[in-house]
């Protein structure tokens, strides 16, 4: 098997971002969900409520995040985090100390997104010197991993072969086929049978591993083009899935698997890189 993929989304719900190679860190894949956007109150804010976010692409310079949108000048926000103000901001049921990116990254929310339900929007940043846990339902005795902004683990991995099969499914009942950036994933394995990854306990190779701890629940954020925001056929893939993969203890649809960081912190991974699995 090998990496056919790595992907990272510097902004949570906002464009991601291909790479080459990533360096691996005990909260994911270097630079990824590092900021986020939230409302008056410091909830985060998604493409669950607004699929537009999606539009929103995003490039890390040697000095600068940029988010750009067609018709709207860029923002630039540096990486240099001074003199900011700490806010507390939530994801999910999880507070999480952050650092406010400032009125002018506020103003051009404003301007490209409007507002959430009468809530202006802001950007933020995780605090250098936070730690969020991940939840310990699912790991193993001893185990304890930490995250950034992602929903609640550090790795998200898929492979291509689970795709092509949600795909076949989707086309065999008139639907079309998707790309595997409608799943957001960090790492995408090819080589794999579909569905291999749900059996899997850890995956990786020399000097690096990865533990995979819990099937990812799908939300609507599936059914969202992340190219243009829009959502065209509601529902899917998440109905596809739900018949094609039922899981008789749980609700909902899955589709690959929340991972944490067991071995190889500073580690860069390649694509093409090869892996195993067990």
């Amino acid at each position: 098997m090998r990496i056919s993929q790595l992907n990272i989304y510097p902004v949570k719900s906002l464009g991601g971002i291909p790479l080459d190679a990533a360096r691996l860190t005990a909260e994911g894949l270097a630079w990824d969900r590092r900021w986020m956007v939230v409302d008056d109150v410091g909830r985060f804010v998604t493409q669950r409520q607004l699929p537009a976010m999606a539009r929103i692409r995003v490039t890390l310079e040697s000095d600068a995040l940029v988010l750009t949108r067609p018709g709207e000048e860029p923002l630039h926000v540096p990486l240099a985090a001074q003199g900011r103000e700490r806010l507390s901001v939530y994801v999910w049921e999880d507070r999480c100390d952050a650092l406010d990116e400032g009125v002018e990254a506020r103003e051009w929310l404003a301007r490209v997104l409007g507002d959430l339900r009468g809530s202006g929007l802001r950007l933020v940043r995780f605090a250098p010197d936070h730690r969020r846990r991940v939840e310990p339902d699912f790991l193993a005795e001893g185990e304890q991993a930490h995250t950034g902004f992602a929903d609640g683990y550090p790795f998200l991995v898929a492979t291509t072969a689970s795709l092509a099969a949600l795909n076949r499914a989707l086309e065999a009942s008139g639907g079309e086929a998707l790309p595997m950036d409608r799943f957001r994933p960090n790492i995408v394995i090819e080589g794999a049978e579909p569905f291999a990854e749900d059996g899997w306990r850890e995956i990786g190779a020399d000097g690096w591993w990865l533990g995979l701890r819990k099937p990812c629940q799908r939300c609507k954020i599936t059914t969202v083009d992340q190219q243009s925001g829009e959502i065209r056929h509601p529902g899917e893939p998440l109905k596809t899935l739900m018949t094609l993969k039922p899981r008789l203890a749980w609700k909902g649809a899955f589709f690959g698997q929340n991972a944490i960081l067991l071995a190889g912190e500073g580690q860069r991974l390649r694509a093409g890189d090869r892996v195993t699995a067990g």
